[in-house]
């Protein structure tokens, strides 16, 4: 019996130490700090940004790639089809921007089943300048992004990276989404970063092109069906390393429906179980219920009271909620309860994401698949 006491408790003191390091490491990354200044100064850069459809706050998204602090960038933004609704507003913002270095691009070039990623080769192709930014339209950017960017990049850096910060959500699943997105998703991003396992996040990717070109352009991405990956494992390939920059940059959530957001959850776990599965293996221990069942149940065979595990949850959520506050995020009452139900979910989307393969993107079928060259 004391075997299996020490063994209950063991595991969720394992579980909370990771859960409060990966905490600490994520806040000294993200808490405040002036922009370093670049090995490579400000040279000039090409910001690419693949639309399709109206994005919530797109107006305010697009917008924003207008707004950038700094001396000398273009904009190309690449649709795939000429009658995408995202068509008019993108001309309408070039119309009320004259001075800036933009264009239109349209059309779809075919290199991958990966839709997101056919609709950016034009834009790298075309881009002008060294220096490109593969940057999603459905995220802010801040007026220092890319000095935030190119702050840390160093000598061993092949690829920098920013994962995207939910913010007003207008809807349940939305609110249920900042918590995936936000103190689960980013946060363990962060920790691999800090502990020199970084990876790459498809929303902003800074590239320098010979870095990439050299691997095989552009098309090389579609090596895997989820261009981040790819990313990763080139950028390792080549001896480098995948950096994170000392900033989140926000992505407007409005409303979304429960089918939309469970869906696009599953995508990701089948996306991650097949790029690298053996760090989806280890998913199945994460989140905070399952570490405060197995404090409660250590204290009750103990003979101590089993809401021990109560307040070993609380001691959990609460250090979320800190960091969250601390940070910025969005956080309200209704946070914790959708923090709890995430990790209720999270051994059943484990399942799904070993369960197949397929799912959908924007209305595309496409179907996860490993690199066939690994």
């Amino acid at each position: 019996m004391n075997s299996l006491i020490w063994l209950l408790a063991g595991v969720g003191a394992i579980a909370a130490a990771i859960h409060f390091a990966s905490i600490a490491l994520t806040l000294h990354k993200l808490r405040e700090k002036p922009v370093a200044k670049s090995i490579h100064g400000t040279p000039p850069i090409t910001v690419v940004r693949p639309v399709c459809g109206l994005d919530a706050d797109a107006e305010t998204t697009l917008r924003s790639t207008f707004h950038l602090d700094y001396a000398r960038y273009e904009i190309l933004f690449c649709v795939a089809q000429p009658n995408d609704p995202v068509i008019p507003l993108v001309k309408l913002l070039i119309a009320q921007y004259p001075q800036a270095e933009t264009k239109l691009l349209i059309g779809d070039d075919l290199v991958s089943e990966n839709p997101k990623l056919n609709n950016c080769v034009k834009g790298w192709l075309s881009a002008k300048h060294e220096w490109i930014v593969l940057s999603d339209s459905n995220v802010i950017l801040p007026p220092d992004y890319l000095q935030r960017l190119f702050a840390v990049w160093d000598g061993e850096t092949g690829l920098v990276c920013a994962p995207p910060v939910g913010a007003a959500p207008k809807s349940l699943p939305a609110e249920f989404e900042c918590v995936f997105l936000n103190e689960y998703q980013a946060r363990w991003q962060y920790f691999a970063d800090s502990i020199g396992a970084g990876f790459a996040q498809g929303k902003s990717m800074l590239w320098r092109r010979d870095l990439l070109d050299a691997s095989g352009g552009i098309a090389a991405l579609g090596a895997e069906t989820a261009e981040d990956a790819a990313s990763t494992k080139i950028v390792r390939n080549a001896g480098l390393v995948v950096r994170l920059a000392d900033s989140y940059f926000v992505q407007p959530l409005g409303g979304r429906g429960v089918k939309e957001v469970w869906a696009r959850q599953v995508r990701w776990a089948r996306l991650r179980r097949v790029s690298f599965p053996l760090c989806f293996a280890l998913e199945i221990f994460s989140g905070g219920v399952w570490p405060s069942v197995l404090i409660g149940l250590a204290a009750h065979l103990a003979g101590l009271p089993f809401w021990l595990g109560l307040v070993f949850a609380v001691v959990w959520y609460g250090a979320e909620a800190r960091m969250a506050l601390a940070l910025g995020w969005h956080w309200n009452w209704r946070s914790p309860l959708m923090a709890i139900l995430r990790d209720v979910l999270l051994p059943a989307l484990w399942f799904e994401g070993w369960r197949g393969r397929d799912f959908q993107w924007r209305g595309n079928a496409m179907v996860a698949a490993p690199n066939s060259a690994s």
